[in-house]
């Protein structure tokens, strides 16, 4: 049987699309490449800095190919706390560290608004003189008060007081001591013959004295000529030059700052001084334990002299009222001078009384000053008088009594009491400071109530009556709150 043949579809070209050959040409091989994107921007040029990398959201967004979410006040707020809040309590940690571990502040001492000083009751006046220029004070106590316009005048011999203040604290002695040897030379020799000056005579060069014996000679008969000699001894000059310049040196040590010594002896009238000034020399020089003894005597003998020395002043130094020294001083230019020293005793204390005068002149005729010397030893025996007899006691601060505090810088107070009784030595009327002070140790931070920390005194100067203080309750170290709150 024969097969009859079957009709194909004839397969006609692809048409080309619109554009002719070429077209199709790139159609074609359109269709043959590999699909590829290409970015929605340009590539940077060269030297561009890279882009700063996305946000986390906006990076999530492109790598899902999903649009990140709308930007809202609160998701602005959480982003911003997942940022700053870890800083922030890191930076409150080591706030709380280091307010922590900061070295406390030094304790320092206080005293209480009603502690700080005490009057004794009643008035007292000094029967001061017309004229001229005084001042007094018990020592440990303070100034009595003054008299007179403090300006410089003539000093006559009381500049002896100082080129002994001098001599001592270069040399000093104990007391008793008699020293080196001097050996007097033939100026001091010559000069003992002078008519018109205060002198030791009787010298012979070569002849040698300690010390001890060269100071009586110069504080008790005044011996100007022993004066220079030892100035010359203590600088081993042929004048007296150098140790004038060490008594000015001195003087403004002292703070006498109204003040100029021009020789050792005070015979020259541009020797000047103030009674207040000379009142800070004679708390000095009355330190020393050699010099004491020697201006109390009311004469002496002195080996190698061919009689003995008297005093200028033993009239107070016998009156009975306990005057002590120191030196008498008179000429036409200073008239009549005073630096003296008297006791009282007060319960169971024996305080200094020192005073000082100086410009007493008397009307009428006056050699060399020696009736103006009379007369400043008279008015100066009244204000001595007058201060012994008004000299009393009282309690100024009574034992337990709230003195004060310590405070530890960080607003904690902790009250301080008198562990005794402490008794003020003055005058009625008389106004005395109170000071409170550690003795140079550190305050503690902590210590148990009955600790003694510091020491009251009432008065000037290391003379004035003290009472040990203690804490009345236990001091504590300062609290963590008030640590951490510290500003300062």
């Amino acid at each position: 049987m024969a097969l009859k043949p079957v009709d194909m579809p004839v397969l006609k070209p692809p048409r080309p699309v619109s554009g002719g050959p070429a077209s199709g040409a790139r159609g074609t091989a359109e269709a043959a490449a590999p699909i590829s994107r290409t970015p929605d921007t340009e590539p940077p040029a060269p030297g561009t800095p890279a882009p700063a990398p996305l946000p986390p959201l906006d990076l999530l967004a492109e790598l899902t190919n999903t649009p990140k979410p709308p930007e809202t006040p609160a998701r602005t707020l959480a982003r911003r706390l997942k940022v700053w809040l870890p800083i922030s309590l890191l930076l409150v940690l080591v706030l709380v560290i280091v307010q922590v571990v900061r070295p406390l502040p030094t304790p320092s001492l206080k005293l209480g608004a009603d502690t700080s000083s005490y009057t004794f009751d009643g008035r007292f006046s000094l029967p001061w003189p017309a004229k001229g220029q005084g001042a007094v004070q018990v020592q440990g106590s303070g100034s009595l008060g003054t008299f007179g316009e403090q300006r410089p005048v003539p000093t006559a011999s009381v500049a002896k007081v100082m080129t002994a203040y001098v001599i001592l604290k270069e040399h000093p002695l104990k007391k008793d001591e008699t020293g080196p040897t001097i050996k007097v030379d033939e100026k001091a020799v010559r000069e003992g013959e002078s008519k018109d000056e205060s002198r030791i005579e009787g010298l012979t060069a070569g002849a040698k004295f300690s010390q001890q014996d060269m100071l009586k000679m110069l504080m008790i008969p005044s011996g100007n000529n022993i004066a220079r000699l030892l100035a010359r001894w203590a600088t081993g000059s042929g004048d007296e030059t150098a140790f004038v310049a060490k008594m000015n040196e001195a003087a403004r040590a002292l703070g006498m700052r109204d003040t100029a010594y021009t020789d050792p002896s005070g015979l020259d009238a541009k020797t000047v001084s103030t009674a207040v000034d000379q009142l800070k020399l004679a708390e000095a020089v009355m330190r020393f334990d050699a010099f004491r003894p020697i201006v109390a005597l009311p004469n002496a003998t002195v080996k190698g002299l061919p009689q003995p020395v008297n005093n200028n002043n033993d009239d107070l130094l016998l009156a009975g009222l306990s005057v002590k020294g120191i030196k008498t001083g008179s000429n036409t230019a200073a008239g009549g001078a005073l630096m003296w020293a008297a006791y009282k005793t007060v319960d169971d204390r024996t305080p200094l009384i020192l005073g000082t005068m100086l410009d007493q002149r008397v009307d009428g005729p006056d050699p060399n000053g020696g009736n103006s010397l009379t007369l400043v030893k008279e008015n100066s025996k009244k204000v001595v008088a007058a201060v012994r007899d008004a000299l009393t006691s009282a309690v100024a601060v009574k034992r337990g009594q709230v003195v004060g505090y310590v405070d530890d810088g960080l607003g904690g107070r902790t009250p301080l009491v008198a562990t005794e009784d402490l008794k003020a030595i003055g005058v009625p009327g008389q106004r005395l400071p109170l000071r409170i002070a550690d003795g140079g140790k550190p305050l503690p931070h902590s210590a148990g109530a009955g600790v003694v920390v510091a020491t009251l005194a009432i008065g000037t100067g290391p003379d004035a009556p003290k009472v040990p203080v203690a804490f009345q309750k236990d001091l504590r170290e300062p609290s963590f709150g008030s640590r951490l709150t510290r500003l300062g």
